[in-house]
């Protein structure tokens, strides 16, 4: 345990305790939540992949009906959001018209299932996120010195979905080079929640989560490095997946790195509102081969599955922490019990050691020196490099900076190696190896773990600070290369969306997905931020 890391933790938890409640009570009462998103007037928005596709192959819905419902929606939420980089409806809406025209040429209904079988996706509408390439789109991630990049191929994971013919409407907000959990950029502007505009959607997927929470897109495309797709699944009310390591490549994603096992800590996955949809979306994410590895053709029965869980990290770990909210932890216990009285084997999980989850978890960020920098240089571990990092976030404060500042403190915890020693770093990645272990014999080929996302649900914009000293909570699990599936569990007093995390071994996700779509039939799953107003 690194004394100067914990010093700084248990300072953020103080500031905590005695801002927080100050803040909430008298800054910002409850009174002050506001929801500036229209409601949700077409029922097409409310629908699936699953039954879209239903009626698309029974010709009772037009992909050019579908797609323009989106971008209707799109337009008319992102002017309370800014969670838009750049569209392509124009390009969408051709190409809707040309699936139209592609399924009305089958001759007959088993050609027509035939097509759909062979492209999954067809005529349906996906936002992809801005650092996940996209051909001829946006590529600047964020950055005033990438203003004027465009993405010159589809990444891997897009290509898989366009080839399944996903149509692709836009991209999406994210913070700077995707190096923080707030997306507020000095290229972009703020991205705001669509369940409170005083509040943060979460990042580095932060436009993807403010779409989605706002019912403004069918599913996404996001990336997950250290929680950056479940932390705006959690503040953005909706479901998250984070591949098993290795599982959906990042090729074409930016930031990037030639170290070969980037994969293992950074992947791609599906957001989407629809627990019941991610299977399918993760199976064309991966690919044949992969997809193949992780059985998700095979069916889940649900009373095999044992179920652990446990409210946070313990013992002097935990009391370090910023404590987890209450009602985050009132949603383990709901969804612990459900499965119990499903006949489920649920117990309060013995976690391994965990002592160290904070040190473990940033060393393998830290160690990513081929990964991009801000501020590059040839020699990225220099102390004169370190200098110049802390200049500019001074500078940064000041507003003199061309940098954020979120993504200089990030650049400054890779530089300085987390303020370990490379001895330190290299004992810490040593212990995450073998807990990796430790957890495939936890929870086996039968079982998952129910865990908080993160301490705190959306924080208010500027005080992401926080929730960022508790990262532990995602990054340790893109360090371990396990796969985990956030769960949306409801809105608390003040209307924020609550949730979990649904944890398996290596190659399980079949198992997250499956509890996922248990306990969205079960809670309701993701909640809209202004009840619908349906013209039927």
């Amino acid at each position: 345990m690194e004394i100067f890391l914990r010093l700084l933790v248990i300072l953020v938890k103080l500031v905590a305790l005695c801002v927080c409640p100050l803040l909430e009570a008298f800054v910002y009462p409850p009174k002050s939540r506001r929801t500036l998103v229209p409601p949700i007037r077409s029922r097409l928005l409310t629908l699936s992949v699953q039954e879209l596709r239903r009626r698309l192959q029974c010709r009772q819905l037009t992909s050019a009906e579908l797609v323009r419902t989106y971008i209707e929606r799109i337009e008319s939420v992102n002017k309370h959001l800014n969670a838009l980089v750049e569209s392509r409806f124009t390009a969408a809406l051709e190409e809707a018209i040309e699936t139209d025209d592609l399924i009305a040429s089958c001759q007959s209904a088993a050609d027509v299932e035939k097509l759909f079988a062979e492209r999954p996706l067809l005529g349906l509408p996906v936002t992809i996120k801005e650092s996940c390439a996209l051909e001829g789109m946006s590529f600047a991630v964020g950055s005033l010195s990438r203003k004027n990049i465009k993405a010159k191929a589809d990444g891997e994971a897009v290509k898989r979905l366009k080839s399944a013919g996903a149509i692709p409407l836009l991209v999406s907000a994210t913070p700077e080079y995707c190096f923080s959990i707030e997306t507020d950029t000095l290229l972009n502007g703020k991205s705001l929640n669509p369940y409170d505009s005083e509040r943060t959607p979460g990042g580095s997927s932060g436009g993807e989560g403010s779409l989605n929470g706002a019912g403004a897109s069918l599913f996404g495309i996001g990336s997950d490095i250290g929680g950056s797709i479940r932390i705006p699944s959690l503040y953005c009310g909706i479901f998250g997946h984070k591949p098993s390591g290795g599982v959906c490549s990042p090729k074409g994603h930016f930031p990037n790195s030639s170290d070969p096992n980037i994969g293992h800590y950074l992947v791609e996955g599906p957001i989407s509102r629809f627990a019941e949809d991610l299977s399918e979306l993760l199976q064309v994410m991966a690919g044949k081969e992969n997809a193949s590895k992780l059985r998700l053709d095979e069916p889940v029965q649900l009373k095999q599955i044992k179920v652990q869980y446990a409210l946070g990290f313990e013992g002097i770990n935990g009391w370090m922490h910023v404590a987890v909210d209450k009602d985050i932890r009132n949603s383990i216990c709901k969804a612990t019990a459900h499965l119990k009285s499903l006949g489920l084997d649920v117990k309060k999980a013995k976690l391994p050691n965990l002592e160290n989850s904070m040190e473990m978890a940033l060393s393998g960020i830290a160690g990513q020196d081929l990964m991009d920098y801000l501020l590059p240089d040839e020699n990225p571990e220099g102390s004169g490099k370190v200098r110049e990092t802390l200049w500019e976030i001074v500078k940064s404060l000041r507003g003199q900076s061309n940098y954020t500042t979120n993504a200089l403190i990030f650049e400054l915890m890779r530089r300085t190696g987390a303020f370990m020693s490379k001895s330190k770093l290299n004992q810490y990645m040593t212990e995450s190896r073998e807990l990796i272990g430790e957890f495939e014999n936890l929870l086996g080929d039968n079982g998952v773990l129910l865990f908080p996302t993160l301490n705190l649900p959306a924080p208010r914009h500027k005080w992401s600070i926080l929730s960022l000293w508790g990262v532990d909570y995602t990054l340790l699990f893109n360090v371990l290369g396990l796969p985990v599936t956030h769960v949306p569990m409801g809105l608390n007093e003040r209307g924020l969306p609550m949730g979990l995390s649904v944890i398996g071994a290596p190659n399980q996700d079949r198992l997250c997905l499956r509890v996922a779509v248990e306990l969205e039939r079960a809670f309701g799953g993701w909640k809209p931020p202004v009840p619908h107003d349906l013209d039927d």
